[in-house]
């Protein structure tokens, strides 16, 4: 399968934000072909990062484990994310146009602050804000970044969807918004 005309699509499920020491729980990357929508499965694994502890399942963290079917057990009997690194950076070297994410700056700073190369692509949430066009959040005056099931309702209005927070998952129906938004010119590869 030749991945010319085609890019990759990744999502991360973490223990809370960064700066706060969350950690990487979760990672799903898939590819998609440009020229006929297709989505291939790629990369689907929970992990666990070595400063993992239970403190990681509490307030502040744990924001994951309340809201998805993940729960902390998964995650501490996960392989280690370094035993992943290198079949990572194999499948982000594999798509020589790039990669994407849904909240780019999230999901990328986590992984290239791991030591991942990353050859960067438009963010797929930032790239449908101004279609999405919702209303601006209080004291600004543009419009809100949409979540995943905003920006879905807009393209997909006749089909519900609830994001599941796994990686896979979320990376596939982040994969069909970014096609819906190459197909429209919006995101420029």
């Amino acid at each position: 399968m030749s991945t010319r005309q085609q890019i990759a699509v990744i999502d991360i499920e973490t223990s809370g934000f960064q700066n706060q020491g969350g950690l990487i729980v979760e990672i799903g990357i898939v590819g998609l072909d440009l020229e006929t929508g297709n989505i291939t499965n790629e990369f689907d694994a929970i992990v666990k990062e070595n400063a993992f502890s239970e403190r990681h399942a509490r307030n502040p963290f744990g924001w994951v484990f309340k809201n998805s079917d993940l729960n902390y057990e998964d995650v501490a009997s996960a392989n280690s994310l370094d035993s992943y690194m290198s079949e990572i950076q194999s499948i982000l070297d594999k798509y020589p146009l790039g990669a994407t994410a849904f909240n780019k700056q999230f999901d990328f700073g986590f992984l290239k602050s791991r030591g991942l190369k990353i050859k960067e692509l438009p963010c797929i949430m930032l790239t449908a804000t101004d279609l999405v066009n919702l209303p601006p959040n209080p004291g600004y005056n543009t419009p809100k970044w949409p979540k995943v099931e905003e920006a879905w309702e807009y393209f997909f209005p006749d089909t519900e969807y609830v994001e599941a927070h796994r990686a896979l998952d979320d990376a596939r129906h982040e994969a069909l918004i970014a096609y819906e938004l190459y197909k429209l010119g919006e995101l420029k590869i």
